[in-house]
Order: C-alpha cells, then sequence, then structure tokens
C-alpha cells in the first residue's frame, strides 16, 4: 500500500479541542465496564488527574538510591499520593494493607541491567493482580527495541486478561539508548498502546511537539519524570506536560532522592492538581523542605 504520509501538509491533532468522554471523567473510559471505571477512578481524582508515586525500579536494577529501605523512604509519602507504582514483591512485603492508595502493579519483568532490558516477560498473572485489589497493571512495551513484538505480546495479553476480570492496563513506554525521544518516536508508541487496548498510558515528556502526542493518544497519559532532574527543572517538566494534555505524573527518583522528599511529592501535587506554575511550585519546595538546593 502506498505511503501517503509524505502529501499531507499537515497533520490535524485538535489542539485546544478536549476529546469528549461522556458521562465520565477520565479521557477515553465512558464506555469502559463499571470494574474499569471504578478502578480508573482510584488511580484520578475527580479532575482527571493523578499523581503517581513509582518505586518499583529494583524489579531489574536491586536496591536503587533512595530505595534501600522501602519502608522508611516511600511508605511515608504514600498519603501524599494519588496512586502507587510498584512491585508485588514489595507491596506484600513493604506496604501497610490499610494504606487507601490505589496500587498500580508492575506485571512484566525478567532482565537485569546486566541483560537487554527489552527481553521482557509477562512476570505475574492476573489473578494475582485481583488477589491484590491492584487499580492497574504495567506493562513495558519496547517500541522499535529488538523484542517490540514479544513486548506488545505482553501487552495485548495482558489487556485480554485484564478485561476478563475488570483491571485496567498501563502501558508503558520503554525509551532505549538508540532510541529518540522526540514528538515523532513518542507519538508513534503511545498511540500504538493505546490501539492494541492498554486502558492508559506512560510516557516521556518532550520539549517539542508534546501537545499532539496527547491528543493523538485517545486514552490518558501519564507523563514518567525519568532520571533525577534540578527541582525547577523537574517542576518545569510537569508543569509543561500537564498544560500540553498529560493526565498526570508518575515521578520515583524526582521525588524519593531528593533531600526532602515530602517537600517535592508536594510541590508536584501542587503543580498537577492545583496548576501552580513552577515558580510557586518551587517555593513550596524550598520553604517545606527547610531551604534544600537540590
Amino acid at each position: 500500500m502506498a505511503d501517503l504520509e509524505g502529501s499531507v501538509v499537515a497533520k490535524d491533532y485538535g489542539i485546544g479541542r478536549a476529546q469528549k468522554t461522556p458521562g465520565f471523567h477520565i479521557k477515553g473510559a465512558g464506555q469502559l465496564d463499571y470494574g474499569m471505571r471504578h478502578r480508573l477512578s482510584r488511580i484520578f481524582r475527580e479532575d482527571g488527574k493523578t499523581v503517581m508515586l513509582a518505586f518499583d525500579h529494583g524489579y531489574f536494577q536491586g536496591p536503587t538510591s533512595g530505595l534501600e529501605r522501602v519502608d522508611l523512604s516511600i511508605v511515608p509519602l504514600a498519603p501524599y499520593a494519588d496512586a502507587l507504582m510498584a512491585t508485588r514483591g514489595i507491596i506484600r512485603s513493604v506496604v501497610p494493607a490499610s494504606n487507601n492508595n490505589a496500587l498500580v502493579l508492575r506485571a512484566s519483568g525478567g532482565p537485569s541491567i546486566l541483560k537487554d532490558l527489552s527481553n521482557e516477560r509477562l512476570a505475574m498473572d492476573i489473578e494475582d493482580a485481583v488477589r491484590i485489589d491492584a487499580a492497574a497493571v504495567a506493562v513495558q512495551v519496547f517500541i522499535g527495541g529488538e523484542h517490540e513484538t514479544q513486548s506488545i505480546q505482553n501487552l495485548t495479553t495482558m489487556v485480554d486478561e485484564g478485561l476478563r476480570v475488570g483491571i485496567p492496563v498501563l502501558g508503558v513506554t520503554a525509551v532505549g539508548k538508540e532510541l529518540v525521544r522526540d514528538s515523532r518516536y513518542l507519538g508513534l508508541s503511545t498511540r500504538i498502546i493505546a490501539e492494541l487496548g492498554a486502558q492508559l498510558v506512560k510516557t516521556y515528556f518532550c520539549e517539542e511537539g508534546f501537545e499532539e502526542v496527547t491528543a493523538g493518544c485517545p486514552v490518558p497519559i501519564i507523563m514518567a519524570g525519568g532520571k533525577k532532574l534540578p527541582v525547577t527543572d523537574a517542576l518545569t517538566m510537569a508543569h509543561k506536560a500537564m498544560d500540553q494534555g498529560a493526565a498526570g505524573v508518575d515521578m520515583g527518583r524526582n521525588i524519593f532522592q531528593r533531600q526532602s522528599p515530602e517537600a517535592m511529592i508536594r510541590a508536584v501535587n501542587a503543580v498537577v492538581h492545583a496548576g501552580a506554575p513552577p515558580a510557586e511550585a518551587e517555593k513550596i519546595y524550598r520553604d517545606l523542605s527547610g531551604g534544600a538546593q537540590d
């Protein structure tokens, strides 16, 4: 079939015109089953936004800096997060069952940092997500990677299983060293993940064209925080992502590796849920942290 891409002068992403979601406050979820919507409502507040705290890094890189003792570093932050993204091992061994957070359960894995990370398999079955009372399960997808098809099969298998029991799937775009984090790649990856059935997507921010990435994805996009940045840069990135259509942020190292993690997650909340500009959010961090300069 002929490739007509080059004959199109410009794509119309409908920037400024929100996708309609009849009868529900979460993008693309208005026609899902009750259980799916109920679980998504645990992840996203009534404003359709979420602050997710990610600390699943140990599933491939062991005791990451800041996660040596999850009970000491992460559990105290839980009241300030809408959702927690972690592995079933950490949830069962460390996270108190009395917590009210939505749980997003890492469902793919396999290789460690000593191997090719794209060679993942599904690492659990959906029944265990039901037992844990997960609000969603997360599967890594390596678009453009050596094991792209395998990771997509991981996703579609879990989507089918999730539909069977009413648990949404978070598709996570994995960007290797050889792939560029630009709007063309991120738009491709997020759209593929959504088209194959994921009810929400996690991806990185890009400076140019991120609003096209979010507009072109029919389900909510949650911005991944990535590596630790200076406070100003991290909060500015979160603000830009939200302003350009993200439905929330999922930060890990940019929170738990701070001098004052609690101050940072409260500042991120101000950006996501109150629309605070970066300067105001940074002031919140400085005030609550006693003037930390990291």
